[in-house]
């Protein structure tokens, strides 16, 4: 008798340990569910705000904490414009790091360095023997864009190819980096570059004037099928991932580098549009009229949420620049949401 007592205890005890267990897998799988969902949506939606654009829009946001991707049109193609120069920074800080220059090496603004895009500095020029530093023309080149400044350091930094030698090193595949950003704007534009010992002051405005409408139409027809200068959303984010966890260049290099990038005055209606005021964002801007504008750059979630390495490019399109910066602005809050949402809190540096 007491053993059968004993064998229905038991017998109970395995019931109720089945009915738990099967109690959790509807739980388990219900909440898969939901973040499937959730995806779907999520790019459901992220196909829709892309349209606004009327042309090709390239995405990849991933989540620097959990690994969690978010793209569109991952391994296409998309001018860099001025996002390039993120990778140019990074070469600067490698060159730095060997001790082969410092942010105080000085460098003499000479005429031929003054390059369109560039009417901050164009009263310093107007001036023989002024100097700037290497961290002179990092803040002009990262925080208003300066061409002239950028030009410069392109040639401290070794120049295009030690640029793509670099991005090669760190393994990034899907990113080019071929020319100055006078001769790409060149290109765009049609114009034909003397020696550079023929580059005094005003020479580009005196080449532009020869520009006509057909000789532009067919330059930018050209340049929409030109892969020098391009990157894919993946390489671009890849390169900001590989910034952040401090391999591209080191820690305090790339707090240097990334303290610069929140300074960056351009795009406060793309990739910032929609984010809450007191968002903390390091990126940089880049246009080129209607064929491309493109903002990247890493965000900060608040609530110990983590961190976002972002790119968003938007290809050649009719629509007017606000629509086009809406279009980045969307998918930006888009993203930032379903990150703050979806993603562990986090309790340590994933750097």
């Amino acid at each position: 008798m007491k053993s059968i007592t004993c064998f229905k205890t038991l017998w109970i005890l395995v019931i109720s340990l089945a009915l738990s267990v099967s109690s959790i897998r509807p739980t388990w799988a219900q909440g898969k569910a939901v973040s499937d969902v959730a995806s779907q949506r999520l790019q459901q939606e992220l196909e829709r705000i892309a349209k606004l654009a009327k042309g090709k829009v390239g995405v990849c946001a991933v989540h620097l904490e959990s690994g969690k991707q978010v793209s569109l049109n991952l391994q296409e193609r998309f001018a860099m414009a001025s996002t390039i120069k993120v990778a140019i920074a990074v070469q600067l800080f490698t060159k730095i790091e060997k001790g082969e220059l410092s942010l105080s090496t000085m460098t003499e603004l000479k005429p031929s360095d003054l390059h369109p895009g560039s009417g901050t500095l164009d009263v310093l020029f107007a001036k023989p023997g002024v100097q700037l530093s290497v961290e002179n023309l990092l803040e002009l080149m990262m925080v208003i864009s300066d061409n002239s400044a950028t030009d410069i350091l392109i040639r401290l930094a070794g120049g295009t190819e030690a640029v793509q030698n670099r991005l090669k090193t760190l393994g990034i595949q899907g990113m080019s980096v071929d020319r100055t950003i006078i001769q790409l704007l060149a290109d765009l534009e049609g114009i034909t570059l003397p020696p550079p010992s023929q580059w005094t002051l005003g020479f580009y405005q005196n080449l532009e004037k020869s520009v006509t409408p057909e000789s532009l139409k067919a330059a930018e027809d050209k340049f929409k099928y030109d892969l020098r200068d391009t990157s894919t959303p993946e390489a671009m984010v890849n390169l900001l991932t590989q910034i952040y966890r401090g391999k591209a260049i080191t820690p305090a290099s790339r707090d240097t580098l990334l303290a610069v990038m929140q300074r960056c005055r351009g795009g406060l209606n793309r990739l910032k549009g929609y984010l809450p005021p007191e968002t903390i964002i390091a990126h940089k801007t880049g246009s080129l009229d209607g064929n491309a504008t493109d903002d990247v750059g890493i965000i900060t979630l608040p609530g110990d949420a983590g961190h976002i390495a972002i790119a968003v490019f938007v290809g050649p399109s009719p629509q007017p620049l606000d629509v086009r910066e809406q279009t980045i602005a969307h998918v930006s809050r888009l993203i930032y949401d379903y990150f703050l949402f979806q993603s562990p809190i986090v309790t340590t540096s994933a750097r």
